[in-house]
Order: structure tokens, then C-alpha cells, then sequence
């Protein structure tokens, strides 16, 4: 056999293996999704528009499914739906994703059964943002074409087997996928006992660095690295703890914060209660986040 028989004999192989557990989102398939265990289909949260969602076979059967569990930032969501006749993806095992590897971007067609296109591994841990705007670290990029609707839908090894979540087009004929490792698959299965992640927020908002030092030599004061608060909701973490506008951030737990990736990660990492250093005016203040307050239950 050819190069080229060997090629398409591959591709038929991923479509017909991988295909029936690939679905479609949404009633006008806003994205795709896939079965990733008997009743559960994981998919892209930016794919949903409540806690109910149609879903909609291979095979062209539609149902209505719940979602049990979601993560925003981190862009998954799991929906528990019957999933009969639609086999679990096979999880590739073993070796992690190389540059140049042969993989295959396969999503839910608009008329039903699948759409698999074909591409090569341009990048590993790629980073990008979700839908709040956090960053998402490790992510393979890939140049399998991917049509409206696809976002969701499995990208798959030159075996047909699953090795990350089509998530993101960055442009160029350049796409992001979510890898299919040990890491998701724990992610997965907490998603899917019916636990949603809710990560921690001061409810700030910031300007980035190069703008806080603008604003202090503008009125006299000493350059000094930090971001600078330009706004606090009320009743939020920062609130209580008696952040107020105007406020620069210099560090979180004692970790100097310099843009807004460092603050959201030191965040995540604090234990409460934690201290935030501000600079405030030519004054370094100590404010306690998550401090019980005198007189509380």
C-alpha cells in the first residue's frame, strides 16, 4: 500500500471508531462535545446557555441533558444525559504529544454523523485565555481544521484515540485543544460526581503595571511595581479586607504580584486568611483577606 492508502485508511479508522461518541451542543450546535463515560459527554462551558442543553447523536437522535458539573475558568463542563448507542472515546495512553505529530480534529456535523479533518501538532503548552479571562496553561496547538461548531469535539492521535478537547482558534489555521491527560481526566471525574469549580476573586479591578507607575509619577510619587486598583464591588473579599480605588497591589501571601496572571495565581494558591500588601499613596498598608470578622458566627 501507498503513503496515501495507508493515510486514508487511518483517517476511515478514526471516524469510524471515534465518531458515534462524538456529539453536537445546542439546538443549533453552538459547539460539540464527547462521551467520555456512560451517561456523561465533556464539553467546552462556553458551549452552554443553562443548566439543560440539547445534545444530539451521530446517529441524529436528540435529547435534552443536565449539566452536573462545570468550570468556567477552566472552560469544561460535564452534562449527564442517556448516551445509549454511543460509545465512551478511547483515551490514549503512554507517550505525551509531539511537534509534528499526524492528529485529527473530529466534531459533530450540522446534519448529523461527524466531520474528521486532518492536520499535524505545531506547538505543545500553549497557553490561552477562557471565558473570564484566566489564563489556561499546556494546551496543545494543532492545524486540523475546525468549522463553527466544533469547539468541544475530540482531537485524536494517528490510532484514533483521544488526546485533547478542542477548545480554541487562535487564527491562522491554528487551533488549541485541551490535552486528554491524567490531569483531565481527574478534572473530568470531579466535574462529573456534580462538583463545579469555584475558583477565589478579590472582585477588583485593576490597570496593569506600566499604568500605576504612569499615575504615581504624575502626582509625585516613587515608581513601584504592582497593579493598581481602579475599582471594588461591594460586599466583595477586597471590600471587607478595606481595599479601596487607587490602591497598589505589590504582593498576595508575600508573593510580589506584577500583572494580572500573578495576582489571579496567588490568589488561587492562599490559604485564608492571607495578607495583600497596598502601597497607598507613599504608605505600605497590610490588609487580611478572608479574616473573621469581631463579633461573627
Amino acid at each position: 500500500m501507498s503513503l496515501i492508502d495507508d493515510l486514508q485508511g487511518a483517517i476511515e479508522g478514526a471516524a469510524a471508531s471515534a465518531g458515534p461518541s462524538v456529539v453536537g451542543i445546542g439546538r443549533h450546535q453552538r459547539g460539540s462535545g464527547v462521551v467520555v463515560a456512560d451517561g456523561r459527554i465533556l464539553t467546552n462551558a462556553h458551549n452552554l446557555r443553562g443548566d439543560e442543553v440539547t445534545v444530539t447523536f451521530a446517529d441524529g437522535r436528540s435529547t435534552v441533558g443536565n449539566v452536573v458539573g462545570v468550570d468556567h475558568d477552566g472552560d469544561l463542563a460535564v452534562i449527564s444525559v442517556d448516551t445509549t448507542g454511543a460509545p465512551a472515546i478511547t483515551w490514549a495512553t503512554g507517550a505525551s504529544v509531539s511537534v509534528g505529530a499526524v492528529v485529527f480534529g473530529l466534531a459533530a456535523s450540522h446534519s448529523a454523523g461527524s466531520r474528521i479533518t486532518l492536520g499535524t501538532v505545531s506547538a505543545v503548552g500553549r497557553a490561552f485565555r477562557g471565558p473570564g479571562g484566566r489564563r489556561i496553561s499546556g494546551s496543545i496547538e494543532h492545524t486540523a481544521p475546525l468549522a463553527s461548531g466544533s469547539s468541544g469535539g475530540a482531537l485524536l492521535d494517528g490510532s484514533g484515540k483521544f488526546i485533547g478537547l478542542n477548545t480554541n482558534r487562535i487564527g491562522g489555521g491554528f487551533y488549541l485543544a485541551l490535552p486528554a491527560d491524567a490531569a483531565l481526566r481527574e478534572r473530568v471525574g470531579s466535574l462529573a460526581s456534580g462538583t463545579s469549580v469555584e475558583r477565589p476573586r478579590l472582585g477588583i479591578a485593576i490597570a496593569p503595571a506600566f499604568v500605576a507607575r504612569k499615575m504615581r509619577r504624575s502626582v509625585g510619587l516613587p515608581d513601584r511595581d504592582g497593579l493598581l486598583v481602579r475599582g471594588v464591588e461591594d460586599d466583595s473579599p477586597a471590600a471587607r479586607a478595606g481595599i479601596t480605588r487607587g490602591d497598589l497591589i505589590v504582593s498576595v501571601a508575600g508573593k510580589p504580584v506584577t500583572d494580572a496572571d500573578e495576582l489571579l495565581d496567588a490568589i488561587a494558591a492562599a490559604k485564608q486568611p492571607y495578607d495583600i500588601l497596598v502601597v497607598r499613596g507613599a504608605d505600605e498598608v497590610t490588609v487580611t483577606v478572608g479574616a473573621k470578622v469581631t463579633g461573627a458566627n
